[in-house]
């Protein structure tokens, strides 16, 4: 069984969305790892775009967070490793994630965790920065914020381990390390970071305050921030990490396999909400066709069917399945050398929101 994700055309271009969701897709389409969400077949019809993912029932992060989860310091060090893993990945092929939080960390019904939502995700190569403030403010790095004030020197890949230890000491303490939320200012939040000191729980362990303070670290130079670093930490230093890799340890949360692990609320306001449901398909798009063929139909304004078109015709079909048939390599895709388009590099050409409305709650 898949997860479908599904994206109506029009409402994209008029929300200025398509070079984000094309971003996503290819950046997508080049990845194959045990600790993300990977996709597996993109397709489009008049209306829509459809992605097709790993279907992962044990829910996120932050929904186990709100039905007050008290996630313990075992739990909390393996998904570092996993998490660990799938970000070195991601370096290896020079992606910066840029929204690792626990609304984006999804778990299998194992309780092992997985990585998802690339959509405002960057390729850089080389000693290139990313220039541009994207992100969730409360899981953004120092670096980011300081882009926003004087342009700064960039960022890179530290900013998605800066991510990894806000999350990490959220799922232990219940709150995050700083007091900082959508509507904070950016420069209140760098005031927070240069006056705020960090408290850690007297509960925990030494070794995993130590590790939570080398994610946190301000200075990017100074921040653990790749695996080697990780793995050298003396509380990871018996952590077998083949047996990470092959899902071979077991959490020791998992997910309630009788239980729907999301708000059935939230999911049914969405689809009271959607204009044009799935289901309801086949009957529009014949209409559609109908109102088209007759004489005196109004058909849509010239640019925005031009933009339709251009949709259509950009749109890059993929199949996970007949790749790994063509390549006959056992599932190996190809990496993200071919995302120079999507790049976020010293040139600055980013997709991703600009400041100050980059930054979500």
């Amino acid at each position: 069984m898949y997860a479908m994700k599904y994206m109506n055309k029009q409402k994209c271009i008029e929300r200025d969305e398509v070079r984000n969701v094309f971003r996503e897709l290819q950046i997508m389409q080049g990845l194959e790892h045990p600790f993300l969400v990977n996709l597996w077949y993109s397709f489009q019809d008049e209306e829509d775009m459809f992605m097709v993912a790993d279907l992962l029932l044990g829910g996120d992060l932050r929904y186990h967070l709100q039905q007050s989860v008290r996630f313990t310091e075992g739990a909390v060090r393996l998904y570092v490793c996993e998490l660990a893993l799938a970000l070195d990945y991601l370096q290896r092929r020079h992606i910066i994630h840029r929204d690792i939080k626990p609304d984006n960390i999804l778990l299998d019904e194992h309780g092992h965790v997985h990585i998802t939502d690339f959509n405002i995700a960057t390729v850089v190569k080389g000693a290139e920065k990313a220039s541009s403030m994207a992100g969730t403010k409360p899981y953004m790095a120092p670096e980011v914020f300081q882009v926003c004030v004087d342009g700064g020197p960039g960022y890179s890949y530290p900013v998605d381990w800066w991510s990894l230890g806000v999350t990490a000491y959220e799922l232990l303490r219940g709150w995050r390390p700083y007091e900082i939320h959508s509507a904070t200012p950016v420069d209140e939040v760098l005031h927070l970071f240069k006056v705020e000191r960090v408290h850690y729980s007297s509960t925990w362990g030494t070794g995993m305050v130590a590790l939570l303070k080398q994610l946190l670290t301000k200075d990017p130079e100074s921040r653990l921030s790749s695996l080697g670093d990780v793995q050298s930490a003396p509380y990871l230093a018996d952590v077998n990490w083949d047996a990470v890799f092959e899902k071979a340890l077991t959490p020791s949360f998992v997910p309630h396999k009788g239980r729907l692990n999301c708000d059935p609320t939230f999911e049914l306001e969405e689809m009271i909400l959607e204009s044009r449901p799935l289901h309801k398909k086949k009957k529009r798009l014949a209409k559609n066709r109908s109102k088209d063929g007759a004489k005196g139909s109004c058909p849509l304004n010239g640019h925005l069917q031009q933009r339709l078109e251009t949709v259509r015709k950009e749109f890059i079909v993929f199949n996970r399945e007949q790749l790994r048939r063509q390549q006959g390599q056992g599932g190996q895709c190809p990496d993200s050398e071919g995302l120079g388009g999507f790049r976020d590099g010293c040139n600055n050409t980013t997709l991703g929101p600009t400041c100050p409305q980059g930054c979500s709650s």
